[in-house]
């Protein structure tokens, strides 16, 4: 063998050994890459997935370290740092991770002082090593079926108090055919108790049609004047009883735009609740002012007053500062919540002062209403 021949097989082995080096080189260093890079332990696409899920979504580690959560978990509260809270939930976590078993349960927790949110959760294995929280805020539901339960016992405590009457008035007419003066002494009383039983079915009514706080579809243009006019003509007769003076001041033209019906009712019911609690020889006011772009009607009187204490309450529902005093007087606790749900349909509120001994005066404030002549041509065609 040449020399020049030897050098060419030397040369080919070199290039197939230096190529097979550089192989292995590479093949070595995307194994030591492979062996560097931890498997992901959250799934490609599950960022994606919690953000679009309507519950509050938490996926925790085996180590119950929070992995990834979505937004609406931290607003909840049921996140602190990298943990879950509260130890109700946590607890759900562990048992699921011991049997693989999907687990839900009602929890209550107070993510600030003062106050209780409850949640559903529901807590399943995602992974052989994640664990999958969802979260519902169930608080608004919670809150509305207990506002139902204590509608439906007051309405039906309530309805027996004039319907028991009745029915013990009627046997007492019926004994007392022979006495001509009990006999109207009696009827009498069925008749007044016959108006408050049909003065709390009416309101019963007039609620369920503010539940929704929707303006309603009879909105219309309403001059205030009339609004003030009628509520005091409908509780004159009580006012003259008492001989409590109405005095009415209203600027003119004033106008606002709603559901006329629902408005006379909340206005009414403020007068008569001004008339009914103050003392014989009083005086209930009844004004209405332009402010801005609002109208602001309100009635004042000088009754009993009501203490601070309660002045958060007296919207609620059947809820009466002076029960004893408001079963007397025929008060069924419902005028204020109706006055409440008609401010908020027709885009307005109320705003309420008081002092025990001094009265009381409330204020029905709505967005005033820029009346011409287009709109009353409008409304009468």
């Amino acid at each position: 063998m040449d020399t020049s021949a030897g050098v060419a097989i030397a040369g080919a082995i070199g290039a197939v050994i230096g190529a097979m080096i550089t192989y292995l080189w590479r093949f070595s260093e995307r194994q030591q890459q492979t062996v560097n890079e931890p498997t992901p332990v959250v799934p490609p696409g599950a960022e994606l997935v919690l953000s679009v899920l309507s519950s509050s979504a938490v996926l925790i580690d085996s180590s119950d370290t929070v992995v990834q959560a979505s937004a609406p978990a931290f607003a909840m509260g049921i996140i602190n740092d990298d943990r879950l809270e509260p130890a109700e939930l946590m607890s759900l976590v562990r048992q699921v991770r011991r049997d693989g078993q999907v687990r839900e349960a009602d929890i209550s927790l107070q993510p600030r002082r003062g106050t209780t949110a409850h949640i559903h959760a529901r807590v399943a294995p995602l992974t052989s090593r994640l664990i999958l929280v969802l979260a519902d805020d169930r608080t608004r539901e919670q809150r509305v079926e207990s506002i139902r339960r204590d509608f439906v016992a007051n309405v039906s405590h309530e309805l027996k108090t004039p319907v028991g009457a009745l029915n013990l008035l009627a046997e007492a007419v019926g004994e007392a055919k022979d006495d001509p003066d009990a006999v109207v002494r009696f009827s009498s009383r069925m008749h007044l108790e016959s108006e408050r039983l049909t003065r709390l079915v009416q309101q019963i009514i007039d609620l369920s049609r503010l539940q929704n706080d929707v303006l309603s579809d009879e909105a219309t243009t309403v001059k205030v004047g009339e609004l003030v006019s009628e509520a005091c003509e409908h509780s004159a007769t009580d006012a003259e009883h008492k001989d409590i003076d109405i005095v009415a001041s209203v600027e003119p033209d004033l106008f606002v735009h709603g559901d006329r019906a629902q408005l006379h009712a909340a206005v009414s019911n403020l007068v008569e609740n001004a008339v009914t609690y103050s003392p014989e020889g009083s005086r209930v006011t009844v004004s209405a002012q332009r402010d801005g772009q609002d109208v602001r009607l309100t009635v004042t009187d000088n009754g009993i007053g009501i203490p601070g204490e309660e002045l958060d309450r007296i919207f609620e529902r059947f809820y009466r500062v002076d029960p004893a005093r408001a079963r007397a007087t025929g008060g069924t606790g419902l005028g204020l919540s109706i006055v409440k749900h008609v401010a908020a349909s027709n885009g307005g509120s109320v705003e309420v002062w008081s002092e025990p001994g001094l009265g009381s005066s409330f204020t029905l404030v709505l967005p005033a209403h820029h009346h011409d002549i287009e709109d009353t041509e409008e409304e009468q065609a």
